[in-house]
């Protein structure tokens, strides 16, 4: 019997050549007016229209890129 070819291990790349997403941060005001709502902008949205409330934006997946 012979044997088979065996399989080979893809080497992985470091994290620092991996391509990573970017998201852009929106505040509340763009999140009230997207056309694609999403849960984590709702969710945002929600909780930056109680009174006393200090947001620093959400990341939104519509501007994802890459980079």
């Amino acid at each position: 019997m012979s044997k088979g070819k065996g399989k080979t291990a893809k080497k992985k790349q470091p994290a620092s050549d991996r391509k990573h997403y970017n998201y852009k941060l929106v505040l509340s005001d763009t999140c009230a007016v997207c056309k694609t709502p999403c849960a984590r902008g709702m969710s945002y949205l929600a909780r930056m229209r109680t009174p006393g409330t200090v947001g620093k934006g959400v990341p939104c997946v519509l501007t994802r890129t890459y980079g």
